[in-house]
C-alpha cells in the first residue's frame, strides 16, 4: 500500500499507462452526487430519528402500546393482504426504497460507471466481497460461539448469514455527509455505487434464500402490469396516477407469489427506460432522473423512516441487552458488520490494484479506502428485513439481531469518523487550491481536462 503522494511507479515496457482507481469522475457526476448527498443527509436524519423514537417507546413503561400498534393488521383479508402495520412497512413501503435503488442501478449500467467495464470491475468487486466476507465471518463466529449447541439450534441460528451483507445507503452517505465535507467526489461516488450493487446483491439473495414458496401463476401474473408500466414509460407518459395502478398491480402479484414484495420495486426500477445520450448531457434531464427526482423524497423522507420505526423498535431493558450478546447470531452479526465489510470492500479493491493493471488514483491513499470499507459497516434497512425474514418479526431472536445491527453500525460509523475526519483536514487544503483555479463558468478546471483552455 503505498503513499498515494510518491512518485508514480513505472510500468513495464509495452504495458501501456495504468488503469486509475477512484480516479476523479466527470463535473456532472460529482454534482449528482453531491446533490444526492444532501437528499440522503435529510433522510439519514430522519431515519435515525425514527429509529431513535421506536429504541424510547420501546423500552419505556408503554412499551406494550408499541408493541400492538406495529402488530395491529389492517388490509383486505379476502386479498390475502391482512397484513400487521409492521408487514405492510416492510413489504410495501420498502419496495419503494428498492424501486428508488432499482432506477440507480438502471442508470449506472446505462450511463454510469457500472456502463465501463474497467470501472465497473472495482465497485462490484469490492461490494461481491463486502457480501462474501461478512456471511462467513458470522457463520464461523455463530459456530465457534454457539458451541454445545444442538445441529437443529445451530442451523436456525444460521439462516442470519445474510444480515450483516448489507450497506445502508441513507445512513452512510449521511455519515460521510457529516465527517467527508471535502473527501473526493471519487470517494463519495464509490460509495454510492458499491451500496447500489450491495442493495441489488441483497434482493437477489432474499429471492433465493428467503423464499419459501413460489406460486408461479401469480409471477407469471405480475409480467402483465410489469409490461404495463414499461410501456406507459416508453411513451413518455409519467402521470403518476396511471403510472401507480400497473406499479400496484405488480406488487401484489409479486407479493401473492409468495416472493418477498421488495422484488417488485427491483423489477419495476430495471425497466425504466435510460437514455445514455440524454443521461450524459449537463443540461438535460432524463426520464428516470425526473422519476427518481419524484420519488426520493417519498422513499427517503417516509418509507424508510416508518419502515425503521416499526423495525428498530427492540426492547433491551430487563435482561435484553445481556441476553444479546450470549446470541450467537447478534455476535456472529456484529462481527461481520464491523470486521468482515472492512476487509471485504477493502480487500475486493485491494486485489483489483493487484490482479490487474490499475493503480490507485495519485490523489488518494489507501486510508482512504480503508476508512470508506469502515463505513462499508453501516447497516440498518435491508439488515433488519433480513433479520426479519430469518427469524420472524417479533421474536426473541429478531430483537437480538436488531440491537447487534444498531451496535454494529454504530461501531463502524465511529470507526470511519475517526478514519475519514483525518483524511478530511488533508483534502481541505486541496478543495481550497482547486476553488482558487474555477474560472468564470462555474466549472473547476479539474472537470475539464489538463488544459482547460
Amino acid at each position: 500500500m503505498s503513499d498515494p503522494h510518491s512518485a508514480t511507479p513505472e510500468r513495464e515496457p509495452g504495458r501501456g499507462p495504468a488503469t486509475r482507481l477512484l480516479g476523479r469522475g466527470s463535473w456532472r457526476e460529482a454534482r449528482y452526487v453531491a446533490d444526492l448527498l444532501r437528499t440522503e443527509t435529510v433522510g439519514g436524519a430522519i431515519l435515525l430519528l425514527a429509529a431513535v423514537v421506536a429504541l424510547v417507546w420501546a423500552n419505556s413503561p408503554w412499551r406494550d402500546g408499541y408493541a400492538a400498534l406495529r402488530d395491529t393488521v389492517v388490509g383486505p383479508s379476502a386479498l390475502h393482504l391482512d397484513l400487521s402495520l409492521g408487514t405492510w412497512a416492510a413489504d410495501g413501503l420498502l419496495a419503494v426504497f428498492f424501486l428508488v435503488a432499482g432506477i440507480e442501478l438502471k442508470r449506472e449500467f446505462v450511463a454510469g460507471d457500472l456502463s465501463d467495464r474497467r470501472k465497473a470491475a472495482l465497485p462490484i468487486a469490492a461490494a461481491v466481497c463486502g457480501v462474501v466476507l461478512p456471511a462467513l465471518l458470522f457463520v464461523v463466529t455463530a459456530t465457534l460461539v454457539s458451541q454445545g449447541g444442538s445441529g437443529g439450534e445451530l442451523s436456525g441460528i444460521l439462516r442470519g448469514w445474510a444480515i450483516p451483507t448489507a450497506t445502508d445507503i441513507a445512513f452512510a452517505l449521511a455519515v460521510l455527509a457529516v465527517i467527508g465535507t471535502h473527501l473526493p467526489s471519487a470517494l463519495r461516488s464509490f460509495l454510492l455505487t458499491l451500496a447500489v450493487v450491495d442493495d441489488l446483491i441483497a434482493i437477489t439473495i432474499i429471492a433465493l434464500f428467503y423464499t419459501e414458496t413460489v406460486n408461479l401463476l401469480w409471477l407469471a401474473a405480475a409480467v402483465i402490469p410489469l409490461g404495463a408500466w414499461r410501456l406507459l414509460l416508453r411513451r413518455r407518459i409519467t402521470n403518476q396516477a396511471l403510472l401507480a395502478v400497473p406499479a400496484l398491480l405488480a406488487w401484489g402479484f409479486v407479493h401473492a407469489s409468495g416472493i418477498h414484495a421488495t422484488v417488485a420495486g427491483v423489477l419495476l426500477g430495471l425497466l425504466v427506460p435510460v437514455n445514455r445520450e440524454v443521461e450524459d448531457d449537463p443540461d438535460r434531464h432524463s426520464l428516470a432522473e425526473r422519476l427518481e427526482d419524484r420519488i426520493r423524497p417519498f422513499s427517503a423522507g417516509f418509507a424508510v423512516p416508518v419502515f425503521a420505526f416499526f423495525a428498530a423498535g427492540v426492547t433491551v431493558v430487563g435482561g435484553g441487552f445481556g441476553a444479546a450478546l450470549r446470541d450467537p447470531a447478534a455476535v456472529g452479526v456484529v462481527v461481520g458488520l464491523v470486521l468482515g465489510k472492512t476487509v471485504g470492500v477493502l480487500g475486493g479493491t485491494w486485489a483489483v490494484a493487484r490482479f490487474t493493471r490499475a493503480e490507485l488514483d495519485e490523489d488518494l491513499s489507501w486510508t482512504d479506502v480503508f476508512g470508506l470499507s469502515l463505513l462499508a459497516g453501516v447497516g440498518f434497512t435491508v439488515s433488519l428485513l433480513v433479520g426479519e425474514l430469518a427469524f420472524g418479526t417479533g421474536s426473541e431472536r429478531d430483537d437480538h439481531v436488531k440491537l447487534a445491527v444498531l451496535c454494529g453500525s454504530l461501531i463502524a460509523a465511529l470507526l470511519s469518523s475517526v478514519v475519514l475526519r483525518l483524511r478530511n483536514r488533508h483534502y481541505r487544503l486541496i478543495e481550497a487550491r482547486e476553488t482558487a483555479d474555477q474560472d468564470h463558468d462555474g466549472v473547476p478546471d479539474v472537470y475539464q481536462g489538463s488544459d482547460p483552455a
